[in-house]
């Protein structure tokens, strides 16, 4: 008498040799691999500024406040610049966004501190020096942004 598998019985046995087959090449990788764990440290690069009111860099500035300026007149202000990165930067200072757009023909901003070296956590005082031109006319109110940058060595 022969054995006649009927087709879910050979679906059945099929399934099981390959779990089987399958449970055998998992064992024999498992025996043949291994892993380790790497530990891995670095420090990532950061270039930041940070402008504050105060020498100990505490009190944060968004603004700066000219007052009312002559034509002919210059105002300033006294800031603290820190380098909150971890390498050394080369600071400086550009306009943007003048409000009236003529002002810019009228006022130039300038600073002490152009192509300064700061070094990771130094910090240093700048001032800011506003200038109006002696012919400036037709601006009674202004603003414009300040940027100040820093960029690694």
């Amino acid at each position: 008498m022969t054995f006649q598998p009927t087709h879910k019985q050979f679906a059945a046995i099929a399934v099981a040799v390959t779990v089987i087959g399958a449970m055998a090449t998992i064992s024999v990788l498992a025996a043949i691999s291994s892993s380790r764990d790497i530990q891995n440290y670095g420090t990532v690069k950061s270039l930041n500024v940070g402008v504050y009111w105060d020498s100990g860099c505490t009190n944060a500035t968004t603004i700066a406040n000219w007052g009312m300026l002559s034509p002919g007149a210059s105002a300033n202000v006294i800031l603290y610049v820190r380098n909150e990165g971890n390498v050394a930067v080369k600071l400086s200072m550009t306009t943007q966004n003048w409000n009236p757009s003529t002002a810019l023909n009228y006022m130039a901003l300038g600073w002490n501190r152009q192509a300064q070296t700061l070094n990771a956590g130094s910090s240093t005082q700048a001032t800011l020096t506003l200038s109006v031109f002696q012919n400036a006319t037709g601006i009674t109110n202004f603003s414009f942004d300040i940027i100040i940058n820093g960029a690694e060595q």
